[in-house]
């Protein structure tokens, strides 16, 4: 008799009832999992890319231009704002519900069978599972795969997709990464494999484990940077976008437009390129076609849209609300110079964090824009009380704060701070949060 299908709530429960396994990193699950799935990511060929920030960004991008050259293109956004159906996305769509369903009951006998061999596998390992199975049966023609954490112990980390991108390195995640910027960027280096081509943005100590990396195994490095092979330099930015000229060793393309907000995608853009050529070159080794012509390349860029990152959302009933999951203080950095970009000072700011990030630091990024915060927080047990960020907001700038128990109830007060209706709402410090309100505004219910 055949089992009944999983209903979506079920496979989301699935998932969660995972999900108190925490984080377990290494590779002996995934491999055993993806074992007994007969090893589907070896049907997949694109990109691994890992990196502190812009991994969504980068890969929003580079997945907008592919899809304008006409290909189909799977991805593993990370993590979901709203839906868990977001995880496994084909050409920028999230799964509907009864094929997500589907997805993760195809792995669930796996899962057990391996938890009985070598423990639980993490809610993390049966989504990259479900998600490499998925998109090897759909027949897209490149997958975009974001690292989870860190690279050389992340479940992702057992594909082998060809393409290895590093953003850049930055702190976060010390606590299982390491303290210093060498030791996360060694922790990144290792998506690099054999046979690989690789690219990343990264500077400093952080490049060194990258570079050693790639030099013990012969692979070809593409550097992006000033006075490097890949390089962008910014010319304007506004609420449409920026515009950049982007170079590489093929290309030149001046004035080309970047839908996405913030100067910072600058960078990011050049290291799309990079993963772009990258792709192209590895066709070429193993005898397939895939050149991307200039003009689908300045569509792609203009195209590309990441929610909840710099997202400007104009029209709600809080007025105008600006959502950007700067979860550590590199990220709050950047946020800081796109609002100052923006000409944006004294704005209304609902921030949220979780207990492991370096909550005074982000926040020292945006005190000199005098925001007016409003603390909240999600209903996680990982999130920071109010009365905790209050009391760091008070040590920073000795200035006063507003609490609201809920993410609606911060909405609500932060929209009453406005000094003129035009003025956005900022929604920032957790990707959590970000994520609660904008299923909220979308009137998308979220699922943890």
């Amino acid at each position: 008799m055949t089992a009944p299908a999983l209903t979506y709530e079920r496979a989301v429960a699935e998932l969660t009832a995972r999900g108190r396994f925490g984080i377990s990193l290494g590779l002996d699950r995934i491999q055993a999992l993806l074992d007994e799935l007969g090893h589907p990511e070896r049907q997949l060929r694109g990109a691994l890319v890992a990196g502190t920030n812009g991994k969504g960004s980068v890969v929003a991008m580079a997945r907008a231009v592919l899809n304008e050259a006409g290909l189909r293109i799977g991805t593993m956004p990370k993590p979901h704002l709203v839906s868990y159906r977001e995880r496994i996305a084909i050409d920028g769509q999230p799964l509907s519900r009864d094929r997500f369903a589907a997805a993760v009951a195809a792995v669930l006998p796996a899962v057990d069978r391996v938890a009985a061999l070598l423990g639980p596998p993490t809610e993390f390992e049966a989504l990259t599972a479900a998600a490499f199975t998925e998109l090897a049966r759909s027949g897209i023609d490149l997958a975009l795969v974001e690292v989870g954490m860190g690279g050389r112990l992340d479940a992702t980390n057992a594909l082998d997709a060809g393409v290895a991108v590093i953003t850049n390195v930055q702190l976060d995640h010390e606590r299982h990464l390491g303290r210093t910027l060498a030791a996360i960027g060694f922790e990144k280096a290792g998506i690099i494999k054999a046979g690989n081509l690789a690219a990343t943005g990264a500077n400093g100590r952080g490049l060194r484990p990258i570079l050693d990396r790639c030099a013990s195994l012969g692979v070809p490095l593409r550097r992006v940077g000033p006075r490097q092979a890949y390089r962008a330099a910014l010319r304007e930015v506004s609420w449409e976008g920026l515009e950049v000229d982007l170079r590489s060793p093929r290309r030149d393309l001046r004035g080309l437009h970047v839908g996405l907000l913030g100067g910072h995608q600058a960078a990011n853009a050049a290291v799309a390129l990079a993963l772009l050529e990258s792709l192209e070159d590895g066709a070429a080794r193993r005898g397939a076609v895939l050149v991307l012509d200039d003009a689908a390349i300045r569509r792609g860029f203009a195209a590309a849209t990441w929610p909840g990152r710099l997202e400007l959302l104009p029209r709600t009933k809080y007025g105008r609300v600006l959502l950007d999951g700067a979860h550590n203080p590199a990220g709050a950095r950047a946020l800081a110079r796109s609002l100052e970009e923006l000409g944006l000072h004294g704005f209304p700011l609902v921030f949220g964090a979780m207990r492991d990030k370096r909550v005074a630091q982000m926040l020292r990024a945006l005190a000199p824009l005098v925001p007016r915060p409003v603390f909240t927080r999600v209903e996680d047990r990982g999130a920071l009380h109010t009365v905790a960020l209050t009391r760091t907001w008070r040590r920073l700038v000795n200035g006063d704060a507003l609490e609201a128990a809920t993410p609606a109830a911060a909405l609500v007060r932060a929209a009453e701070l406005r000094a003129d209706p035009a003025q956005p709402v900022v929604v920032a410090g957790s990707l959590y949060l970000v994520g609660a309100v904008r299923g909220m505004l979308a009137g998308e219910e979220g699922e943890g």
